[in-house]
């Protein structure tokens, strides 16, 4: 049995990286799913080494690009530039041009320059002047930000932070694991091997948009997100004071886009309501606009979110082949590919 190129690629960040077994797991779940990660913690936490060294395991363009105040929308995208020999303009491509780009600190940087990146994230391409630029295939967007500190930083808009698909917070490591990072640290570090190339990750993509989802999964994916829309809809009336905007329908789309990589991830070709369960708050913590009552009370996104996510019963599970008859409208069926 040959071993899978994307596990191989997450051996070799675990070479360097000790623990953040969910943040690698995420990570790759967007490479995947074509999705882009915010990641947030409290600084020392291995978040941009973690991303440097899984791209170092991918072959490609890697770039990174260090959000500071004093950036404009042209250090990221690119600019026109004249040329005095030929008395002509020529465009100038910015670091986004990259498969993978790794956007540091993104919050350090006005809302005019985290903005430049919505085309690029959206639509996969650039506009400088009248001309339109691709982006790469595959293109990721994986950024950092530091929550602890409001000093210098800036938040990120809603349209902006709507565009990562999940944004995971890293917590410190155990006493454990601590240990060994600086046994790690202290030591020789070992090279990053490249063990993934483009080919290998277009291919892992396409056998991740061929995972069966079952029409029952995508209604749950969906009662979810509309949950965080009208909690009085699953009996959580009392929360609603506490949310001001419930996640919009890029948080559907994206629950099961992210599912989808999960399951493949874990070796099977169907999605199960589980999977869809796990991701929740990933997918929906940046999409939730708490109100002024949350921030008095000091409640999180988290917070709001475990009990709705409770209260939305998962659909169960008839396991069936796809070739056989539909089941009937009370029934929900997780159906296995025919291979």
């Amino acid at each position: 049995m040959t071993t899978n190129p994307l596990e191989q690629a997450l051996y070799q960040v675990k070479r360097t990286i000790v623990g953040q077994d969910v943040l690698l797991e995420r990570m790759a779940v967007c490479l995947l799913a074509r999705g882009h990660l915010l990641v947030e913690g409290v600084p020392g936490l291995a978040k941009t080494m973690a991303i440097k060294t899984l791209a170092a395991t991918i072959g490609g363009q890697f770039q990174r690009i260090q959000f500071t105040p004093d950036l404009v929308p042209a250090d990221v995208v690119g600019t026109r530039l004249y040329n005095q020999k030929t008395g002509e303009f020529e465009t100038a491509l910015g670091p986004v041009f990259a498969n993978l780009l790794l956007a540091d600190e993104i919050n350090r940087a006005p809302a005019k320059v985290q903005s430049a990146l919505l085309e690029v994230m959206q639509e996969r391409q650039v506009t400088i002047g009248r001309t339109t630029y691709p982006a790469p295939d595959p293109f990721l967007v994986m950024a950092t930000q530091n929550p602890i500190e409001s000093e210098g930083t800036y938040p990120l808009p809603e349209a902006q932070v709507d565009r990562f698909m999940l944004k995971v917070l890293v917590g410190y490591p155990t006493v454990a694991e601590e240990y060994v990072v600086v046994e790690r640290m202290t030591s020789p570090l070992v090279a990053t091997e490249q063990a993934l190339s483009l080919d290998d990750l277009r291919r892992m993509q396409s056998q991740a948009d061929a995972v069966y989802v079952d029409p029952g999964v995508i209604s749950y994916a969906v009662s979810l997100v509309g949950a965080t829309r009208n909690p009085e809809s699953v009996g959580q009336g009392h929360l609603a004071r506490f949310i001001t905007y419930g996640a919009s329908p890029r948080a559907s789309i994206n629950l099961i886009l992210a599912a989808r990589a999960l399951a493949f991830l874990r070796g099977r070709d169907f999605v199960l309501p589980t999977d869809v369960a796990e991701l929740s708050g990933d997918v929906l913590r940046h999409r939730v606009v708490l109100s002024y009552e949350a921030l008095a009370e000091d409640l999180t996104a988290d917070d709001l979110l475990e009990p709705l996510v409770a209260a939305v019963p998962q659909p169960p599970i008839v396991m069936r082949d796809r070739a056989e008859d539909r089941p009937p409208v009370d029934e929900v069926a997780y159906q296995r590919p025919v291979t």
